[in-house]
């Protein structure tokens, strides 16, 4: 589970969303989904998962590598083999996964490999890590129906890395919901391709055109030009 941090975690486990108002690193609750997203610079990608309605709390960090206890230095320099990702916590009675994977394919391109706009190395690949084994074959299918999506618009393949089993290293304090503290450079590396993902096997999407609205993938740096607020439901 992610929730179970290693020790030695930069982030103290009692540290609250600076948003939302929620713990950041507790487990999961029994109707709460958890997955791990990278989508190039985890600063942009982690406002733009926090603002989605029914997201109970977001946390940045590394997941993929094989160093334990990884510091933003040294994955920056590419030696410790991680992603820089965002945990994601969520309500299954209130947004379901497949909310959460157009969202996520829609926000960045996934065919770039280990890169994202103009920042390079394999910290900024695209990736899903999620255990429940549902919401992995429904990361699967998003995948395969992008991949056909994109290839009708004339983009290359998709290189996301999917997989179970990887653990989450919370990044340091600063990091934390960056794009929402005072004095924050604002920066988001991600290029979405513009291309919708429609529907796919397995999903059931429940969040009304006037939530995505709100993201305006056509504007450069969309994320940065929008409040740090949730997104209200109508």
């Amino acid at each position: 589970m992610y929730g179970l941090f290693k020790s030695g975690s930069a982030v103290a486990s009692e540290q609250r969303h600076v948003v939302l108002g929620t713990p950041i690193l507790e487990p999961p609750a029994a109707e709460q989904g958890e997955v791990l997203f990278g989508c190039g610079c985890f600063w942009g990608a982690e406002k733009g998962f926090w603002r989605l309605p029914g997201v109970v709390t977001t946390a940045v960090g590394y997941a993929g590598g094989q160093l334990d206890n990884p510091t933003y230095a040294a994955v920056c320099g590419g030696h410790t083999g991680h992603a820089e990702v965002v945990r994601v916590v969520w309500d299954r009675s209130l947004v379901h996964f497949s909310d959460l994977l157009r969202l996520f394919w829609e926000c960045h391109d996934p065919t770039q490999g280990n890169r994202q706009g103009n920042d390079r190395g394999s910290q900024y690949r695209s990736a899903i890590y999620v255990d429940d084994p549902t919401d992995l074959n429904l990361a699967l299918a998003s995948r395969d129906q992008y991949a056909k999506l994109l290839a009708a618009a004339g983009w290359g393949a998709i290189t996301t890395q999917i997989a179970s089993g990887e653990r989450f290293h919370a990044a340091e304090p600063y990091h934390q919901q960056y794009l929402a503290k005072p004095g924050s450079r604002p920066y988001c590396s991600a290029q979405p391709t513009g291309v919708s993902l429609a529907e796919f096997p397995g999903a059931s999407y429940q969040l009304p055109a006037s939530v995505w609205q709100q993201y305006d993938w056509s504007i450069p740096h969309c994320i940065l030009r929008g409040d740090n607020t949730p997104i209200p439901l109508p």
